[in-house]
């Protein structure tokens, strides 16, 4: 049976409990600074299906083998791609392209382009071939700061990822953590591959579940600075956050809806852990359903009509699924006795969370269709799983070697990224949206 104390997606265990209790006063927090320590990213396996693209050097500013760098350590990363060899291939968004020399050094798709200089601002020019077709397959221009490139360079891989696989790119999305350095924690985001991280909360006391809005400009998460839980939001371009459940008892496990209108919360006012709905501004307060057990971790599916929840209401933890109007909740993972931390894929055809099989914390995928079930990791401790928005990846919190990490594994688990921080313990991941 579930621990009362425990409400979700805390520090210690799978349950991660903690009593609100123990906690001191806050001592000071800051916002907005820029982390010390970038991720390092380590990779293995390979795609099911690698396509074989060139990405050529970008000719012109010194600052274009920076742009070629990033999108090739994006394409790398998912795995779905074999880089193709271009030394001494200098070309620029105006060459022709010998597309029978591309095919004959085994390129089906070769990117480039050029970067120009004026003052400050440099504009990109870049274009993809395809040597099947022999056609340009898409081009564009951008335009940004020195300091903006590694965003444009993003973008750049984006579209090409989208236009070689059909599937809209991640690689300019963000992702949230929560580092504990000692008794310090820090709320941070940085880019999908780790870089440009940035602290958008520290404190000597716990902060867990963030969780980013729709639009990606806020984050909700729980803060212990108080003495007890309470659920916050943040709104990233200026930091200000302000308090939305602050009610007697555990407030916690805030989670989005699809239209960022309200929230999901868990609030022990009552005396157990039951789950509410509340308006995005704070009003609105209602309960969704009545258990005599602890019902936590909600997410709305992406219809926004329903709500995956963990709860042991039938003796051990399980995962749930309820109208958000209310009525009658239906249990729907029964592998294994132990599952928890629900995310939803965003066409809402799958269903990721947390076993325990063996002894190990792992994370499985359920297809909500058929009930199918597949391990995708193997433990011993992973934890807190969140879909990429193009619903290919799943970033998770983990254990490896002694060290604590974030790593990434594709929804078919054949491919796996290790981003490392440099020292503390990393936890609580979310990826955010794509932007608009």
């Amino acid at each position: 049976m579930l621990r009362v104390s425990e409400t979700t997606r805390c520090d210690a265990t799978p349950w991660r409990a903690w009593t609100a209790g123990t906690l001191l006063a806050l001592a000071g927090l800051t916002t907005t600074s820029v982390a010390q320590a970038q991720l390092r990213v380590d990779i293995s396996g390979v795609g099911a299906t690698q396509y074989p693209v060139a990405i050529a050097e970008f000719s012109g500013a010194p600052q274009a083998a920076t742009i070629s760098e990033v999108i090739r350590a994006d394409l790398t990363r998912t795995g779905q791609f074999r880089l193709v060899n271009t030394a001494g291939q200098n070309l620029n968004s105006e060459s022709q392209i010998a597309y029978d020399d591309w095919r004959s050094k085994g390129a089906d798709y070769v990117a480039y382009g050029s970067v120009t200089q004026a003052g400050g601002t440099y504009q990109i020019t870049y274009r993809l071939a395809d040597t099947v077709g022999r056609t340009q397959l898409d081009g564009m221009g951008f335009a940004g700061n020195e300091q903006e490139l590694r965003r444009l360079s993003h973008q750049i891989a984006d579209r090409i990822y989208e236009k070689i696989t059909g599937v809209r790119g991640v690689f300019s999305t963000r992702i949230a953590y929560v580092v504990q350095t000692g008794s310090n924690y820090e709320l941070q985001i940085a880019d999908a591959d780790g870089q440009n991280p940035q602290v958008m909360l520290r404190s000597p006391q716990s902060i867990i579940s963030p969780a980013w809005s729709p639009d990606g400009k806020r984050l909700a998460y729980v803060s212990f600075e108080s003495g007890k839980p309470v659920v916050y939001v943040q709104t990233l371009a200026t930091g200000q956050r302000v308090p939305l459940a602050n009610f007697k008892g555990n407030n916690s496990a805030p989670a989005w809806s699809p239209d960022g209108s309200q929230l999901a919360i868990v609030l022990s006012r009552d005396g157990i852990s039951q789950i509410y709905t509340i308006q995005a501004d704070g009003s609105g307060l209602r309960r969704v359903m009545r258990s005599p057990l602890i019902d936590t971790e909600p997410v709305f599916t992406p219809g926004g009509d329903r709500l995956l929840f963990t709860s042991d209401r039938g003796g051990s933890p399980h995962i749930y699924s309820v109208p958000l109007a209310g009525g009658e909740a239906q249990r729907i993972t029964f592998n294994g006795s132990y599952n928890i931390s629900p995310a939803v894929s965003p066409d809402g055809n799958n269903l990721v969370y947390v076993t325990r099989r063996d002894g190990s914390f792992r994370i499985a995928l359920q297809n909500l269709g058929s009930g199918a079930e597949q391990i995708l990791t193997t433990g011993p401790d992973d934890q807190s799983p969140s879909f990429a928005p193009n619903g290919m990846q799943i970033l998770y919190s983990a254990i490896q070697n002694g060290r604590s990490v974030l790593a990434v594994t594709s929804v078919d688990g054949r491919v796996r990224q290790t981003l490392s921080a440099l020292n503390g313990k990393v936890r609580e991941p979310v990826w955010g949206p794509f932007p608009n």
